[in-house]
């Protein structure tokens, strides 16, 4: 039992004598001499860092939170004027225009406008060199496109590209404005054709002041050499010298051909070679724009031009207008005074029907077909 117990006691001491030796070996010693300078170097650090966070802070809020004060159109339109310098640039240029508004050239108020040329189409009596060639109306194809038959049309060459002579275009243009306006004077069928990109508006145009027909979709063939089946459903009628319609008429013009064209105006002959085939076969005369590259003696009255610009086809187009205008004011006006510039259609049928029962021994009235009014087709 003694010897129990003195195991306890000194057995515990034995266990704890290493635990306190370690743990102060772990301790670290203090210099109480050098305390108060370390605590000051901390307290730097920390402001160091607080300062920096703050400063981090500010340049966070500026980037993010701005305030917008409240704009005054006014002011704030002064403002950008006088900042960027559009006022001052303005007014530099306003003194500028001031001192040297003598100097140059001054632009003629009849320069081109591309939607006169459809409101308001030149006149035969204004056809010059300077519109043609303003309007391209010279430039031809690559001298290897040539076709030989236009060689009397063509100027020069310039650049590998053929130059149509202005002075050629210009005579033809105004034969054929005469053409034209002899056809419309006289009570003649004129039909304007271009089924191009882009003509349909001036080929409208021109057939509206000359009382024509027009086409801007692609030809149907055999609507000249078999209209009878192709146009037969088209409706027909009878008007007087003042283009007034008489009625009474249905039953004769249901046994009656369909009307073909006097003249025939084609803008692009190359697409249009069909029609212009059946107008031979038919002995209709034509005037057609020829470029370097078509034939001429498709056509009857050819106007050597340049067929791919649209201005040019619109300035011949507009001019052969005018002059179709100008031929229906002259016929309206002969009709006022009671003369009739044309012999009205059953003039010449009544004669027909009388030479055709002379030759077969029947009378005129045997033959079905015949008008018997005062008017023409």
């Amino acid at each position: 039992m003694i010897l129990r117990s003195a195991f306890i006691r000194h057995g515990r001491r034995i266990a704890t004598f290493p635990t306190r030796s370690w743990t102060r070996s772990l301790a670290t010693e203090i210099d109480v001499d050098t305390l108060p300078s370390s605590t000051n170097s901390i307290e730097a650090s920390l402001e160091n860092s607080l300062r920096e966070t703050k400063s981090i802070e500010s340049e966070v809020e500026k980037e993010t939170v701005q305030y917008v004060p409240q704009i005054d159109n006014r002011s704030h339109t002064a403002q950008n004027l006088l900042e960027d310098g559009t006022a001052e640039r303005y007014n530099h240029h306003l003194f500028n225009q001031n001192r040297t508004k003598t100097l140059g050239t001054s632009i003629d108020p009849n320069h081109y406008q591309p939607h006169r040329l459809l409101t308001h189409p030149p006149f035969p009596s204004d056809i010059t060199l300077e519109l043609l060639l303003a309007s391209q109306a010279h430039l031809g194809h690559k001298t290897s496109h040539w076709n030989p038959m236009n060689s009397r049309y063509i100027f020069g060459i310039r650049q590998g590209i053929h130059i149509i002579s202005l002075d050629q275009t210009a005579a033809h243009l105004r034969r054929a404005c005469r053409v034209v306006s002899g056809v419309a004077e006289r009570g003649g069928l004129i039909l304007f054709v271009g089924t191009r990109t882009g003509q349909d508006t001036c080929v409208v145009k021109a057939a509206q002041m000359a009382g024509a027909c027009h086409l801007f979709e692609k030809w149907t063939p055999g609507s000249i050499t078999n209209g009878h089946q192709i146009l037969g459903q088209c409706r027909m009628k009878v008007v007087d010298e003042l283009d007034r319609e008489i009625k009474g008429f249905d039953e004769e013009l249901r046994e009656r051909q369909v009307l073909k064209p006097d003249l025939v105006v084609c803008l692009n002959p190359l697409e249009n070679w069909v029609m212009l085939h059946e107008c031979g076969l038919n002995a209709i005369p034509t005037i057609g724009v020829i470029d370097t590259d078509a034939n001429p003696t498709w056509v009857t009255y050819p106007i050597p031009a340049n067929d791919d610009s649209l201005r040019c086809v619109q300035v011949i187009a507009g001019v052969l207008g005018r002059a179709g205008q100008e031929g229906q004011a002259r016929r309206k006006e002969m009709a006022l005074k009671g003369v009739v510039t044309y012999t009205p259609d059953t003039l010449k049928m009544d004669l027909s029907v009388s030479s055709q029962g002379a030759r077969t021994g029947g009378s005129a009235a045997d033959i079905k077909g015949s008008d018997s009014g005062g008017g023409g087709v």
